[in-house]
């Protein structure tokens, strides 16, 4: 509490001497507008992309995406309700793909995709269409309408069932005509979050992330099994590709696979599944670049298991130094453990790793949360995930800045999992690197 005291101190005095300082000699009319020209040009040249020359056809490109991005802020400016990225994201899906902005950048090449976490690789729409019809997959039906999901040969009475009918084959439920539909459809709600009033479903943040975790809580059973997890994951390279993306520094848990033998597959068989499908993904696509990892734990961790995470993360990078390249920490920042609990654990890990460390994922400031951006700084980090609290942090920024540490930035993650609408979305994008 006192150092947020502190900070209404000197807030308070930075206003009152700013209110008492004495106003500027004023200029005359020529003078004015070249002074205000030359400001307009150098708030430009410092904010985000500024200082980039463009080359060969780029201005003609740029040229044509900015027409289109004026055209749709010129009629939001006008009409405030028809501005999409004003509006909830998950009302507005359909809008932004038909959208002009999202046709050009849809066919522009992106080079690389940096913040993607593994089980949320490909669309739901695959993971539906595909993985859920294909053989051996069963389902339970709990009461309070939830799906739980195994693929095994046998509905094993031996694995907990909350549901009355026990372990049910999808493929006997979906031949069944009078039910089938009803299955299908509230199997594709447990995948999405888009609902027709996310402002009612999703009230505040927590409820929001609960909504968020249940879906990978859901589908995750269905991803590790192995067969699927292969599949899945170069999937989830052909969609990038698809959609120029020629480069992906992947995070993950490395969860734990299995197979309809019973065995199962640790953090180094994950991994070298990964190295060894992004090879053959490479091999079919020359020009891929190809993908990193980033061994991504749960932050929600207490000391040993925070010892038993560097301890497989040093495994990994032994195993495959050029492929596994740093770690993090991945989960809602507010129920997790903040950075600084860790700090001597993290410092011990030799200086040559990296760290892309999630930080300030939050609105608040003054708390543990936000205060994570400064761990993170001092800690080195390579890339700092969301960060959209450094506007509460100026010193942090200024050393973000200094450093050349890259602000890892997806508004739209942030409105939907958030949902804190426009302003904080804008006020991150406001933030200015050079």
């Amino acid at each position: 509490m006192n150092g947020l005291w502190w900070r209404c101190l000197s807030l308070c005095i930075f206003i009152g001497t700013s209110i008492g300082a004495p106003a500027s000699e004023p200029s005359s009319d020529d003078n004015y507008w070249a002074q205000r020209s030359r400001f307009l040009i150098e708030e430009s040249q410092v904010s985000l992309g500024g200082r980039m020359h463009f080359e060969y056809g780029e201005r003609a490109a740029n040229n044509i995406l900015m027409a289109a991005k004026e055209e749709e802020v010129d009629e939001g400016f006008v009409d405030p309700s028809s501005f999409l990225p004003a509006r909830n994201f998950l009302t507005v899906v359909d809008e932004v793909r038909g959208s002009s902005t999202f046709q050009i950048i849809e066919k522009m090449p992106k080079g690389a995709a940096l913040h993607i976490h593994d089980t949320a690789l490909t669309s739901a729409d695959f993971v539906f269409e595909n993985i859920t019809f294909r053989d051996d997959l069963y389902v339970c039906r709990p009461a309070d309408g939830s799906f739980q999901f195994r693929f095994r040969r046998v509905a094993d009475k031996k694995v907990t069932c909350a549901s009355s009918e026990g372990w049910e084959l999808l493929a006997d439920l979906r031949a069944n005509s009078s039910i089938k539909d009803e299955v299908d459809t509230r199997i594709r709600q447990a995948m999405t979050m888009i609902v027709p009033d996310p402002a009612k479903a999703y009230p505040n943040v927590n409820v929001a992330w609960i909504a968020f975790q249940n879906i990978f809580i859901t589908i995750e059973p269905m991803l590790t099994y192995l067969p699927v997890y292969e599949d899945y994951y170069y999937q989830g390279l052909y969609e990038l590709y698809d959609d120029n993306v020629l480069y992906l520094e992947l995070r993950s848990t490395l969860p734990t696979l299995y197979d309809l033998d019973g065995n199962q597959y640790g953090p180094i068989e994950v991994a070298r599944l990964y190295k060894e499908t992004t090879e053959r993904f490479v091999k079919n696509h020359p020009d891929f670049i190809g993908t990193r990892l980033i061994y991504a734990p749960l932050r929600n961790a207490n000391d040993r298991q925070m010892d038993d995470y560097l301890t497989t993360f040093a495994a990994l990078r032994k195993e495959f130094p050029d492929f596994v390249i740093g770690f993090d920490l991945v989960g809602q920042e507010e129920k997790g453990e903040p950075l600084a609990r860790f700090v001597d654990k993290l410092r011990a890990v030799s200086p040559s790793i990296r760290l892309f460390l999630h930080a300030g994922e939050t609105n608040w400031n003054g708390l543990s949360t936000d205060e994570n951006l400064i761990d993170a700084i001092l800690l080195n980090a390579t890339r700092i995930g969301h960060g959209y609290a450094l506007l509460k942090h100026p010193r942090v920024l200024e050393l973000a800045v200094e450093r050349e540490v890259a602000i890892e930035v997806n508004p739209i993650s942030n409105q939907t999992i958030l949902d804190f609408g426009a302003r904080a979305v804008s006020a991150t994008t406001s933030t200015r690197l050079s």
